[in-house]
Order: C-alpha cells, then structure tokens, then sequence
C-alpha cells in the first residue's frame, strides 16, 4: 500500500507573494518615515525664528569655543569665561564694523547703481551688438522675469510671509535668543552633552559620544574652512578689481567672503557681481581681467585649495552640494540655502561615523561585556 506523500509541493507563487509583501512592508514605512519628515518640516517652517536662534547659536557657539576652552583650562569660572568671551566677541566685532562701515557704506551706495548701469551695457551689446536677433522689448522682458524671480528667492517660501516690520522684529528676536544661547552653550555646553549622553542605554553612549564629537569637528572645520577660502578669495578678487581701475573694491572683496560660506553659488554671485562692477568703473577690458582671475580663484579653490582647507572631513561631491543648497532655498528661502551645505556635511559624516565600530567594541564589548553591543 503506497504510503501518503508528506513531502510539501512546490507553490510557483510563494516566491512572488513573499516579495510582494516585504515590498509591502517597506513602502509602509518609508511612508511613515516621510510624514515625519514632512511634519518635522512644517513644524520647522512655522518657528524659523527657533531654528535661526538655534542656527547662530551653533555656530556662533563652535566658533568661540576654541577660546573658551583655553580660559577654563586656566581655572576661571564658567559663567565668567562665558560672558567675558561672548562680550569680547560683541565688543571685537562692533570695533571693526565702527572702522569699516563708514567707507564701506560709502561704497556701497554706488554699487546698486554701478550693477544697474553694468547691466544695462551688457543689455545694450545683447540687443545692438551681438550676434543675437534679440529685440529691447525681449531684454526688458527678461529683466523684469529674473527680478521677480530674485524676489521670489529672497522671500521666504514656507508659507509664512509676513510684512517687514514684523520680519525685523522677528529676526533681532532671533539673534537676542542666540545670543543667549550661545552664552549657556558656552557655559554648560559639555555638560549639556553629558546629560545627553546619559539618555543612552549604557552599551550606545559610546556610539552617541562619538557621533557628537563628529557633529561638532565637522562643524568647526566647515567654519574655519569657509573663513580661510572667504579670506583668500576676498583679497584676490577684490585686490584685482582695484589693481584694473575699480572704485568698488572693498565691497566686492566683503560680498566675495561672506559668499564663501555658501559653496558653488556664493562664489558665482560674486564673480559676476564683481565682474559687473568693473565693467562699469574699469571698463571692458578690466571685467575681462576680472573675469579671468575670478575663474583661476575657483578653479584653483575646487580642486586645490578647499580639499587642503576642509579636509577630508568635509568632501562633499558637487551635486551633493547643489542638491543641498537647493533643497534648503526651497524650503526655507536663503537662510536655508546657507544651511544646506554645513547640516549635508553634518549628517554625511554622522553616517560615516555610526559605520565605525572601535576594535574594543566589536571584540569584547565596552568594559569586556560580549554582549554589550548587540542591540536592545
């Protein structure tokens, strides 16, 4: 009598269905996970005057730890080294805007002007000159598209624009906050991060430290980085708009600094403003210099001066780095596109970070328990 085979049969189909369910499995939480995002990021657009405070603050904060570091190591209090930094910083910083400002101003005041009366040259060549079927009616048109397209930029797109005033109100509220901020960073910064710390399961401390200590070497070499190249870009380009004849020099060389913090399109805002400038003060010959010294800077900062600068901590491949920026102006305007950059930087090395497992860990586990750093 044949016996009854027990042997299970094959179902061509449990293979597919298998798939199709963890494909399930995953959309549902890639979902979850983007509502979260999305909701961090409503909540973020609604307070940006938290997010501005807590922005400066941390960078104001990384900037002027080196010196806090150095008075506590002396045996000060940590209160008064706090003060007497953040107040130093304060009193520094109004000293060289009380020496600049005046002959800067000055400047300035000619400078809307100049890049009007540039842009009007370069209209006049485009139109009568180049060999371009361009009409006036099409130049005007374009024109006035890419100024309210700079408006739109500069506005702020989370949906919450408001008049000016409030905006002023609103922003000095925001610096008064970091200022505090940074007084009690300052203050209390480590011990902050040690009660953070100790949130942790006693086998993740570890793992949280390092990621803090990451977070904030990256963040000071971002800012040292973006000073040094500001500096060195700064002085070149605006020492070559004054070397061809430009009256504009000391404000071309402020913009070309301050641009520096924002990678890729802070350096081609300057470049062409500066070029802009000396086509009307210098003439065309001086902006073709201008031109030319401005494209040896960058190509000379991508390839040579920003990896020796940054250093390995901070490599960021370029369309990392336009996806940022734009990424951050969409969602909260030119404050964002000024973020995008160091919090990619931030987060890329966290990650690198959290992949490195120290040897004592992933043999015996911190303080020689096996099973300390297998998860909860």
């Amino acid at each position: 009598m044949a016996q009854p085979d027990d042997t299970p049969q094959d179902n061509p189909g449990s293979g597919f269905y298998s798939v199709v369910a963890r494909l399930g499995a995953y959309s549902w939480w890639l979902i979850g996970i983007g509502v979260v995002l999305l909701a961090v990021l409503w909540v973020m657009a609604r307070l940006w005057v938290l997010v501005l405070a807590a922005a400066v603050a941390a960078f104001l904060s990384r900037a002027l730890d080196p010196p806090a570091r150095y008075l506590r190591a002396r045996g000060l209090p940590r209160a008064l080294v706090a003060a007497s930094v953040l107040i130093g910083f304060i009193l520094v910083l109004a000293g060289i805007v009380a020496v600049l400002v005046p002959s800067i101003t000055n400047e300035f005041e000619d400078l809307g002007p100049t890049i009007e009366d540039a842009i009007d040259d370069v209209e006049d060549w485009v139109v009568e000159d180049s060999p371009f079927d361009v009409s006036r009616q099409d130049a005007q048109e374009f024109r006035d598209e890419a100024d309210e397209r700079v408006g739109d930029i500069l506005e702020s797109q989370s949906g919450t624009l408001i008049s000016g005033t409030i905006l002023v109100f609103e922003v000095i509220a925001g610096i008064v906050l970091a200022l505090v901020t940074t007084f009690f960073i300052l203050k209390d910064g480590d011990r902050f991060g040690d009660w953070f710390v100790a949130r942790f399961p006693h086998h993740r401390r570890d793992l949280a430290s390092r990621l803090g200590a990451r977070a904030w070497r990256t963040l000071g070499g971002y800012l040292r980085g973006s000073a040094t190249l500001g500096l060195i870009e700064g002085t070149i380009i605006g020492g070559t708009v004054w070397l061809v004849g430009g009256t504009l020099a000391i404000p071309v060389g402020v913009i070309t600094f301050f641009a520096a913090f924002i990678p890729f399109a802070g350096a081609l805002i300057a470049g062409v403003i500066a070029i802009l400038v000396t086509l009307v003060t210098a003439g065309f010959g001086g902006a073709v210099v201008v031109a030319i010294v401005a494209l040896v800077v960058q190509q000379l900062d991508n390839d040579f001066l920003a990896p020796w600068v940054f250093g390995k901590n901070l490599e960021l491949h370029p369309l990392i780095v336009l996806v940022a920026i734009t990424a951050g102006g969409t969602l909260f305007g030119a404050f964002g596109a000024f973020l995008g950059v160091p919090v990619s930087a931030v987060l890329i090395n966290l990650l690198s970070e959290s992949r490195v497992v120290p040897e004592d860990v992933a043999v015996d586990g911190p303080a020689g328990d096996p099973g300390a750093d297998d998860p909860p």
